[in-house]
């Protein structure tokens, strides 16, 4: 996230210092610290290092130098119960190399919330601004340090302090100036003003919010401009929540015409949407401007100023604020995109064929069989297929239609198809934007090449400016050339796909590594493995992993390993809870000789691991999903064992794991134990 300069300008150095002593002081919740006393509760967790106070106080430090063996040190806050939006601010410095983290710890979670982090360092004090929303939970807040190992890296903090209210607002009165910073510029920049601004200062105006000469704004003046189109840029601390509602603030302005003041928003790929611009070049006094600002992803707002000569004038504001409800009647409420999303396990959702009698696309499912793929979402659960087997015409053209979704928003559309049999694939499976007049605008997706018999992910960004809708098309003009082409896992999100593909704590795709899962090295005869494609033995193993059909996944290799051979893998350490949790994972046995699949709890307090759930013998050619419900309310760590089975055909592989407060929503799979049992190869309408 950004993080603001604590030094905006050499000027602005001493300036900051004035306003600190003479700004008003915002209310401060409990979990505040300036660590001028003591550590105002917060602790270091025990088993990680430990964060020392500086002999003097105002700070408080974690060295390399003192961590010996470990990694990272863990700042713990007392137990917080607030039940409106606050703000966290830090002020922080990161010297040498490392990295900063703060958490949510929610009470009665297995797992914390990675809310923030920052891994630049500095050669002065920076300040963070995270959002935390409301909560009827209590929670504690962490912030995890972790200098890099060598001499001279370190991490400090040097106040922590939490306010009501959202980050983007400020009244400019606070030293940190609630994290905004100026992009410097050798000559135009904005600085504080009121009573402590630079000289000349008599045409500028008083504090908005106060009307006194002890108030403070934030200003821009062309005093110093001595080249075209100079700018100034003004930047919020870029949020950490989504934000929707209205951001209200006053302005004043006196400029010469041709000069620009204007108001953007930026996101964290570095693109700028223009929100509003002033009709007039100058105002009376204070103006109060109201802009609907809607934030499904991290931005920052950005106040810029340009001059063109240095008789411009200039431009202050003041006392921005942010509510929930948008200000202007005619905005779009908000509206939940995931209307548009279908796993087509109880329908069709708002998908539609273009004609009512059509057969084209059909709703099937699929048994646990040896020999033709499952849905994507469960392994023996629905997806939606197009082919002629289920039409008596030769050839087809299949429209599938999703709902409509309202224009001038950007989406993240991803979806998984699945062919077998095409010998032409160029027209199998496309992707069309419709208009609410049944009118295509755009082909956003074709196929080009694929694998066969993958469930295979694709994302899509698109915008349109009018009332718009996803159209699936397969066309077929040969009955020769046409096989199977099925989709399943519809999903739509605001904001650009590449903003929205975080994960949550606790779950892993193994893309980006092993999420800290460790190897037992103990009682094991091997290791899990971490692959993408195909295992190397025919007949056993997938073809593609869960998460995408190209990614990664983890699997025992048959070949290296004796019959009755185990590999465990093991979660890092879980806190424990008294809430049940529900872990989901995805699993695959497929092979003449599979063994065992278990999952196990280990808890710190006893000796003897305990049978959660089992898998024996080979399941199906398909990724099937397990849901798990346990409860444990001690420190405990969750087991994946596999147990070669008699032959070389008796891979198995795992992928996809999450967990989550329980209990779980829809088992399904409610048999704790289970063999294999023959099916026929069958879809089943």
């Amino acid at each position: 996230m950004m993080s603001a300069a604590w030094t905006l300008c050499p000027l602005l150095t001493v300036l900051l210092l004035v306003v600190r002593l003479l700004g008003a002081q915002q209310q401060l919740l409990p979990g505040s610290c300036n660590f001028e006393l003591g550590t105002c509760g917060y602790t270091s967790d025990p088993e990680y290092g430990t964060w020392s106070m500086n002999e003097e106080g105002h700070v408080i430090t974690v060295d390399s130098a003192l961590l010996k063996e470990q990694q990272q040190a863990v700042l713990v806050s007392p137990v917080l119960d607030h039940q409106y939006w606050s703000c966290v601010r830090l002020v922080y410095q990161i010297t040498g190399g490392g990295s900063l983290q703060l958490f949510l710890r929610p009470d009665g979670d297995n797992f914390d919330y990675r809310m923030w982090t920052a891994n630049q360092a500095s050669d002065s004090w920076l300040i963070a601004s995270v959002d935390l929303p409301n909560s009827t939970t209590p929670y504690q807040v962490l912030l995890e340090g972790r200098p890099e190992r060598g001499s001279g890296n370190s991490v400090a903090i040097f106040e922590i302090h939490i306010v009501t209210g959202y980050c983007i607002e400020c009244n400019f009165e606070e030293h940190h100036l609630c994290g905004y910073s100026n992009s410097w510029n050798p000559n135009v920049n904005w600085y504080v003003g009121g009573s402590v601004a630079r000289e000349p200062e008599s045409h500028l105006p008083v504090n908005h919010s106060t009307h006194h000469q002890r108030g403070h704004y934030m200003y821009v003046d062309s005093v110093y401009a001595k080249h075209f189109q100079e700018v100034a840029k003004l930047s919020s601390p870029m949020t950490t929540v989504p934000l929707a509602g209205c951001l209200s603030f006053y302005y004043n302005r006196d400029q010469e015409r041709g000069n620009i003041f204007s108001l953007f928003t930026r996101d964290q790929l570095g693109h700028y949407e223009d929100m509003w611009r002033p009709e007039v070049f100058a105002t009376a006094g204070w103006t109060l401007v109201s802009v609907d600002i809607k934030a499904p992803h991290p931005l920052e707002v950005v106040f810029e100023v340009a001059f063109n000569s240095a008789r411009g004038g200039y431009v202050a504001i003041d006392d921005i604020s942010f509510s929930p409800e948008f200000c202007h009647t005619d905005t779009e409420p908000n509206f939940d995109p995931s209307i548009a999303n279908c796993d087509f396990e109880d329908g069709l959702c708002l998908y539609h064929q273009e004609k009512t009698d059509s057969k084209e696309w059909s709703r099937v499912s699929v048994k646990p069989n040896a020999y033709r793929i499952g849905d994507h979402t469960t392994g023996v659960g629905c997806f939606l297929l197009v082919n002629t087997h289920f039409s008596s015409r030769p050839g087809y053209v299949g429209r599938l239609h999703g709902p409509l979704l309202p224009g001038n928003h950007k989406y993240c559309l991803r979806f998984y198809y699945l062919l077998h049999g095409f010998r032409k694939v160029d027209n199998a499976l496309a992707l069309y934007i419709y208009d609410e007049n049944n009118v295509a605008q755009e082909k956003v997706w074709s196929l080009t090449h694929t694998s066969r018999d993958v469930w295979t992910e694709v994302e899509i960004t698109y915008m349109k400016p009018m009332l718009s809708k996803v159209v699936f098309v397969s066309i077929c003009k040969n009955f020769w050339e046409c096989g199977l082409a099925a989709i399943d896992d519809i999903t739509v999100s605001l904001g650009d796909c590449q903003m929205t593909a975080g994960s949550l704590p606790g779950q892993c795709d193994f893309e980006s590594g092993v999420c800290g899962y460790i190897q037992d090295k103990k009682g094991d005869k091997a290791d899990w493995l971490r692959v993408r494609g195909h295992t190397p033995t025919s007949y056993t193993g997938p073809r593609g992993d869960h998460t995408t059909g190209v990614g990664y996944f983890m699997y025992i290799e048959a070949s290296l390993m004796r019959p009755g051979h185990k590999a465990r893998l093991l979660t890092s350490d879980l806190r424990g809870s008294s809430s049940p949790q529900c872990l989901i994972l995805f699993y695959h046995m497929h092979g003449s000789g599979s063994g065992i699949l278990s999952l196990l709890l280990r808890r710190s307090d006893r000796e003897q691991d305990a049978l959660l759930w089992r898998r024996r013998g080979e399941q199906s050619v398909s990724w099937m999903r397990a849901m798990v419900d346990y409860q444990c309310d001690v420190r405990h760590q969750i087991i994946f064992e596999a147990i070669r089975g008699p032959s070389l055909r008796s891979d198995i592989s795992i992928d996809d794991i999450s967990f989550k407060r329980g209990p779980c929503e829809d088992p399904g799979d409610f048999a704790p134990y289970s063999g294999f049992s023959e099916y026929f190869n069958e879809i089943e309408k």
